[in-house]
């Protein structure tokens, strides 16, 4: 492939590259990079929004070049501040060797093993000494981490800043510094971060990195980022069904967005979905193929083919319409009954009717039924509602401000 192919792919789905004039004079170079991403263990498991770094990650790789997946072992002690309006309460060092040796584990679905190398921060943190610690972070300021937009909002806010909360950008920024880091990759909320180890590679006198940052995968609530905190995430461990039946609750518009973030299928073949749903096609099937292509990956080809044969089985025997509503819904509340959520949505004409079609069996949630009328619907949630045989709605409930 020509370089300014290989460029095209590699930016594909990046929200910005920093800079990226200097990425595309090195591939010209036909130099091989080394690129880094790290990964603090700070949950057991992994969710499609992770991946989308180690998609990117694959992509490098399939283009030539070093990947280094860097598990945060150490800085995972200290807890990433990002978007935090508290200080994070850091893991016990049990708790991260648990999570990172999962991570080794599940990153070999995604990643060529034999081109990725592990390494951990631990390698080069722990030797260091309290005066080496202090040195480095005599190269920042308080003004400069004062420049972070969730630090000043909390400081702005009367919230406290714990001082080991400042040396976090530094300690991100000093890996790549170890790892004499070509490009880093990160979240768009890592932006700070990642710039901090442009910043101290220039100190330690190496050609700074080029900084990637890609979205923040929105989880199934389409307005999130997908979290386990806040329950609309895909596990990539998780079940075949329930992964395809997740996949397929998804909005037609949210679609295109994971397709662009999460498919390995190549520009041309998704234009060519763009086209058929464009020349009158129906989104679902898009959808079909791209949630088989998600399940084959994190499981098998045979697994996926019977994922979608028992979606196809459920969808018939409880006879969904093909087109779905999309319905949003505002609250001050932080949980709504789900017979009260049903009113408020128009699929019942009052509570009453809505808990006597539960002590029915006539309301299920993503499938499954209903079983207490009293059931609780915390805010920030989406959900695929059905009452009865053709009242069907994907309801998206928002915590209004």
């Amino acid at each position: 492939m020509s370089i300014d192919t290989v460029f095209a792919e590699l930016k594909r789905g990046t929200h910005e590259i920093l800079v990226e004039g200097e990425l595309y004079e090195r591939l010209k170079k036909g130099e091989k990079l080394r690129i880094k991403a790290g990964f603090d263990p700070t949950a057991p498991d992994l969710h499609l929004g992770h991946t989308v770094l180690i998609h990117k990650m694959r992509h490098f790789q399939e283009a030539g070049h070093e990947v280094i997946f860097l598990i945060g072992d150490f800085t995972g002690t200290i807890g990433d501040p990002t978007g935090r309006d508290v200080t994070r309460k850091p893991l016990s060092v049990d708790e991260i060797k648990i999570n990172a040796q999962t991570y080794q584990q599940q990153i070999y679905k995604i990643l060529d093993e034999k081109r990725t190398t592990i390494r951990f921060n631990s390698e080069w943190m722990r030797p260091k000494s309290a005066a080496d610690l202090i040195a480095l972070a005599s190269h920042s300021t308080v003004a400069r981490m004062l420049e972070r937009e969730d630090f000043s909002q909390r400081y702005q806010n009367g919230h406290s800043i714990a001082i080991h909360e400042f040396l976090y950008p530094l300690l991100q920024g000093y890996d790549s510094v170890e790892l004499k880091a070509d490009v880093e990759l990160g979240g768009s909320d890592q932006k700070f971060n990642l710039l901090m180890g442009r910043e101290l590679q220039r100190v330690y006198g190496q050609a700074p990195q080029v900084v990637i940052t890609m979205p923040l995968l929105e989880g199934l609530d389409g307005i999130r980022k997908m979290s386990k905190s806040y329950g609309n995430y895909i596990g990539i461990d998780e079940p075949a069904d329930s992964m395809f039946g997740k996949l397929m609750s998804i909005s037609d518009e949210l679609m295109w967005r994971y397709i662009e973030l999460l498919s390995f299928r190549s520009l041309s073949e998704i234009q060519g979905w763009h086209r058929f749903v464009k020349e009158g096609g129906n989104p679902r099937d898009v959808k079909v193929d791209f949630a088989k292509e998600i399940v084959m990956r994190f499981h098998s080809a045979e697994i996926a083919k019977k994922a979608h044969e028992d979606f196809v089985a459920r969808f018939s025997a409880h006879q969904l319409p093909t087109d779905i509503e999309d319905i949003t819904l505002k609250s001050c509340e932080e949980n709504m009954m789900i017979c009260t959520l049903l009113k408020e949505a128009n699929l019942v004409a009052s509570t009453s009717d809505a808990l006597r079609l539960i002590k029915q069996g006539g309301v299920r949630i993503d499938n499954a039924r209903v079983e207490d009328g009293k059931q609780s619907i915390p805010a920030d949630t989406f959900h695929v509602y059905q009452v009865g045989k053709r009242r069907v709605a994907r309801v998206k409930w928002v915590r209004a401000s």
